[in-house]
């Protein structure tokens, strides 16, 4: 399991940026309801710098900049103790101080804290309790479409009566497939209003068709 003793699954930072956006794509499909998704992608945070948030509503949040430096994650997990932020960022690159030390990372708090730079690849601070949670939340990084499709099938379609998401319909998002709406259906097949599905993956920045 990824966590911050063991994070050498964890793809490289071109590979995980492009599963940030797929997240985000398969939870625009899974819940078109933006309030009551977990992952969102903004590719225009800021310049040069694209964001993934996960929430979960319950408190716990993940931000994963990406910048052309390489990208950092920060993770909050409301039921652990917070270690000192200067001992789970030391020996964090100056192109994300930042963003680890401004809002809205100052106000969310940090149970834990990766980064990755071409250079060295993953790297965090030292971990004072290896039981920090980090797991829960870095689990969906495993690049499996399995993990999203058990999850999503969990987190979405309790108590509905939507058929199970597969892994076989989870992967072409996952590969960047342009999507289509027998892609999108295969996913969700209560899907109606394209209009805003479109203006979603407009602002995701993933690329679709659905004459």
């Amino acid at each position: 399991m990824i966590s911050t003793t063991n994070y050498a699954a964890l793809p490289a930072a071109p590979v995980l940026r492009r599963l940030c956006q797929a997240l985000a794509v398969l939870d625009a499909i899974n819940s078109p309801d933006w309030e009551y998704r977990y992952y969102s992608y903004n590719p225009n945070w800021g310049e040069n710098e694209e964001l993934l948030e996960m929430r979960d509503g319950e408190g716990d949040q993940m931000l994963v900049l990406f910048r052309p430096e390489g990208c950092v994650i920060n993770g909050y997990l409301h039921e652990y103790d917070q270690p000192a932020k200067a001992q789970v960022t030391r020996g964090l690159p100056v192109a994300f101080a930042d963003f680890m030390a401004g809002e809205p990372v100052a106000s969310i708090g940090t149970t834990f804290c990766l980064w990755y730079t071409p250079a060295d690849g993953w790297q965090t601070g030292p971990v004072a309790n290896e039981d920090d949670g980090s797991e829960e939340l870095l689990a969906i990084f495993d690049n499996q479409p399995a993990t999203y499709a058990e999850w999503a099938t969990e987190y979405y379609l309790d108590e509905t009566d939507r058929r199970p998401i597969a892994p076989a319909a989870v992967a072409p998002v996952y590969q960047h497939e342009v999507l289509t709406k027998k892609m999108a259906l295969a996913l969700n097949e209560e899907l109606e209003d394209w209009t805003m599905l479109a203006a979603d993956l407009q602002e995701i920045g993933y690329a679709y068709e659905f004459s």
